[in-house]
């Protein structure tokens, strides 16, 4: 699989993320996105239960595969892989999704997850000094602070009655940052297409 067909994954993954969870909500009666957890998508025994586990599982491996072809642009641009290794901790969704609500183990193998909002923190950091080819900044920056938002669900009293919007920051962060970054890299490809050229081809 050639290395733009990798970097479209990046655009895709989060759109199956959304469109399953939408279509999901409309399965359960009187779900809302607002205040209902993600997870009551794909809870045990729910209408919605193997649609929401399909979509997510996936959305998952999508994601690895963009993880993929983000590696092999950053091994052609000598770019540090960290920011790249921590955007693969989305697929670890794929868990709690197979492991439905309220099985113990749902909520243990999502553990790693939330982390992968240090992928845009970190490219912040390690590639800063490559910002100029790479231009990613704002949107490294408006992507992590919108993951940031998520810690609001450990703040019952602010946006009260509205976890489900404070759960999915971290979602919408993720999105703008996967998509930008495939789009980015896509870009850079074109940059460099006769470098790159046998590798693409």
């Amino acid at each position: 699989m050639n290395i733009k067909t990798l970097l479209y994954f990046g655009f895709l993954s989060p759109i199956i993320f959304w469109i399953t969870t939408y279509v999901c909500g409309l399965m359960i009666q009187d779900y809302n996105h607002l205040s209902g957890m993600v997870s009551q998508l794909g809870a045990l025994g729910t209408n919605s239960q193997y649609w929401f586990t399909i979509g997510l599982v996936i959305s998952s491996v999508l994601n690895i595969f963009t993880v993929i072809g983000l590696y092999k642009v950053c091994k052609l641009l000598e770019l540090s892989l960290i920011p790249i290794f921590f955007l693969l901790l989305y697929s670890f969704l794929a868990g709690p999704a197979i492991i439905p609500m309220p099985l113990r183990l749902h909520g243990i193998v999502g553990i790693p997850f939330p982390f992968l909002m240090l992928s845009p923190l970190f490219s912040l950091i390690i590639w800063r000094a490559k910002e100029q080819l790479l231009k990613i900044r704002e949107v490294a920056i408006f992507s992590l602070l919108i993951m940031l938002l998520g810690f609001l669900i450990f703040f019952p009293d602010v946006l009260n009655g509205y976890f489900g919007l404070k759960q999915r920051f971290l979602y919408i962060g993720w999105s703008f940052w996967s998509i930008y970054l495939s789009y980015r890299f896509l870009q850079l490809i074109d940059i460099n297409k006769k470098e790159v050229e046998e590798l693409i081809y």
